[in-house]
């Protein structure tokens, strides 16, 4: 298909129906998930922003006169406003994998690992805000803000999707400092970035969390005698007549994945946790809001 041809008003229709379709429920089920941590309160307001230079970005009608910074202006065209970075208790940063593999689900009555990690992601946003903090997505090129409107930007942008391939690649644009943040993959691709990731947000004074998704037949390996093992995009294919035999060596490999993770985070001050999708959302909730409240200060 061309280029051209993804553009055309049938499609851009098809394709805004099918967000209408998708982005309540999603915002439903993460409001009513968050109301489960919403007996108390999450975190504190606090006022200020910080004193790091975040970015200038052009003025826009509606600027006040004072906020704009006349030196920047100077070597150019056009007026630019300064920007500060917000402080570590007022910000919260959320990655989620959305590439092919994030799509498997073993069984039609479970969600897919994708649309439980969305949930995940917006119900420890509304949290966040309701604790008057800010929050962002990391693969935006945006700093992160507050109110319902930024949850709604933030629900869209993660039904656009942004990643390729069968497994995600975290490349974080925004990762304010001291800020918190949480990563929401199967972490089942190539583990060398993660751990380059997390490596350069502790250099940036960034804690927080990362969420292994995995659907529980990724962990049983249920499979026996002749079978056809597929990568979600299709890219990798292959077929076994003794699928059983290869039991053990993949359920040790996942079990090296998953310490090679934990001591990861350990290294940088992070913590680590597997959720399963078979599984009720609200213990991992929990155990998150308790994470990002110990890696507050």
């Amino acid at each position: 298909m061309s280029q051209s041809a993804l553009h055309t008003p049938d499609t851009l229709r098809s394709r805004s129906e099918a967000l209408a379709g998708t982005l309540p429920a999603l915002m439903a089920d993460a409001q009513h998930l968050a109301a489960t941590v919403l007996l108390g309160t999450h975190g504190r307001k606090r006022a200020g922003t910080g004193d790091e230079f975040w970015q200038y970005r052009p003025a826009e009608a509606g600027d006040a006169m004072r906020s704009i910074d006349w030196r920047r202006s100077a070597r150019s065209d056009g007026h630019f406003l300064r920007q500060t970075e917000w402080q570590a208790a007022q910000s919260v940063m959320l990655g989620v994998d959305d590439a092919a593999s994030m799509t498997f689900t073993g069984a039609k009555s479970r969600p897919s690992k994708l649309r439980r990690a969305q949930t995940l992601a917006m119900a420890v946003g509304i949290l966040a805000v309701h604790g008057g903090e800010r929050v962002g997505l990391t693969h935006l090129n945006e700093p992160p803000r507050g109110g319902r409107g930024q949850l709604m930007r933030m629900a869209q942008a993660l039904m656009d999707g942004h990643e390729a391939g069968d497994y995600g690649v975290p490349r974080p644009r925004v990762m304010p400092m001291g800020s918190r943040a949480v990563f929401f993959s199967d972490f089942l691709g190539d583990p060398a970035p993660i751990e380059e990731v997390l490596g350069r947000a502790a250099d940036r004074g960034v804690k927080g969390a990362l969420v292994q998704v995995l659907d529980p037949d990724e962990e049983a390996f249920p499979y026996g005698g002749r079978t056809v093992f597929e990568s979600m995009s299709g890219a990798i294919r292959f077929e076994t007549l003794k699928a059983k035999s290869l039991r053990e060596e993949y359920l040790g490999r996942l079990a090296e994945r998953k310490d090679r993770l934990d001591r990861a985070t350990r290294r940088t001050g992070w913590r680590f946790t597997i959720h399963h999708t078979d599984q009720p959302a609200e213990p991992t909730l929990l155990w998150l809001y308790r994470a990002l409240e110990k890696v507050r200060a």
